[in-house]
Parts: C-alpha cells; structure tokens; sequence
C-alpha cells in the first residue's frame, strides 16, 4: 500500500539517546527506556529485550517515532516507538541507530 507525500510528513522521527533501561516485571520481551529526544524525555516500551542486553543500550542513538499515539503496556505508558528492522520470523532484530554524531532531537526527513 502506497501512502502520500503529506501523510509522510505527518510522521514525526527523531534521533533518541537511551538514558536508561529497567525491566518491566512480568514481561519477558519488554524493557522501559527513558529516552532523550532532544531536551525532552520520553518513557517508551519497547520489545526488544530478546535481542539487546539492558546495559548494552544506554548512550545508543535510535530512531523514535515521536508523534505515536500513547498507549499503555503491560502498565507502563509509553510516547513513542523506537524503530527496528527485523527478519520476517523474528529471529533477527536490531534497532535503527546513525551512522554519525548528530544531537539527540534531530528530525528524520
């Protein structure tokens, strides 16, 4: 499905730096990031805890879908979305990161 060049813009992606990681009790795929999108941080869930180590991820620069819809799991409200690639079966996931230095807060476009 093809989507228009306004809905695209409608799309808010940033650059997030993850501060800090904490386990969400009872999920076994989820961890709450504290993310900082450039002088504001956010709360986000993300099921990535499969694939990455808690301590292997603060100071990581990710994408963050900003402008998500709030939405609360597993009793935690998360304001966005970091943004993986992933194998069809799962079996593969990584997180989307910059190849360069630039400021947490930075617009995708």
């Amino acid at each position: 499905m093809n989507i228009s060049f306004a809905d695209w813009q409608k799309l808010d992606i940033r650059v997030g730096e993850i501060k800090f990681v904490e386990d969400i009790l009872g999920a076994d795929k989820l961890y709450k990031l504290i993310v900082d999108i450039g002088g504001e941080e956010r709360i986000l869930v993300a099921g990535i805890k499969q694939y990455y180590k808690s301590e292997e991820l603060p100071g990581k620069k990710v994408l963050v879908l900003v402008n998500l819809e709030p939405k609360v799991i597993k009793g935690v409200e998360s304001y966005g979305m970091v943004l993986c690639a992933h194998t069809e079966d799962r079996s593969q996931l990584t997180c989307t990161t910059i190849d360069r230095e630039i400021a947490a807060g930075a617009k995708v476009s």
